[in-house]
């Protein structure tokens, strides 16, 4: 008799640990893909802000060139350049977003040019609020691009290490980094 309630009470222990690591189990597996939608969320976000700044510097970028215009000897070949810039697509990877912002360097770049060639420009008061704009949304652009590029990390991290990488599986793949071209990593330079 004691032999079968040392036996009964076995089974129900080992009864009651399976029970208990099969519910360990299934809180660290919900757990952790909830962990991993919460992280590309993130990343989604730091994305639209990308989206936001780009398209905000392009607008600037386009009011900056038509207050130059008159200045311009070659406006038509960058007003067209600028006008001919598709906006920018939401469901564009990284690297086309990175090609987008290496676009809208080339046309600072331009506007540059001309900015040096007509020196009244450079006290345009419109022409100083646009420049000053300009400045803000680098700084802003570079914190997105940043914080993008820190929550792909942690994310590609994170679904990399064990044991979270038997609950990533193939459901959840590595994100790609925002990254400029080389020739294109140097800041874009408004000096006027």
């Amino acid at each position: 008799m004691f032999l079968i309630n040392a036996l009964t009470i076995f089974l129900i222990v080992l009864i009651a640990a399976i029970i208990i690591l099969a519910l360990m189990i299934i809180i660290f597996y919900i757990s952790t893909k909830n962990k991993f939608i919460r992280m590309l969320e993130d990343i989604d976000n730091s994305a639209s802000r990308i989206d936001v700044y780009l398209t905000k510097r392009y607008d600037d970028l386009t009011k900056m060139l038509a207050s130059v215009k008159g200045y311009m000897k070659h406006e038509n070949e960058t007003l067209k350049e600028v006008t001919n810039m598709r906006t920018l697509n939401k469901n564009a990877s990284m690297k086309e977003k990175a090609d987008y912002a290496n676009k809208l360097n080339d046309v600072a770049r331009e506007i540059n040019l001309v900015v040096e060639q007509y020196p009244n420009l450079k006290a345009d008061s419109v022409f100083i609020k646009l420049q000053d704009e300009i400045a803000e949304i680098e700084e802003n652009l570079q914190a997105a691009r940043s914080n993008y590029n820190s929550n792909v990390a942690s994310y590609n991290k994170s679904i990399s290490v064990f044991p979270n990488s038997l609950v990533a599986g193939n459901k959840f793949i590595k994100r790609e980094y925002f990254e400029a071209e080389d020739i294109k990593r140097e800041d874009v330079k408004i000096e006027f």
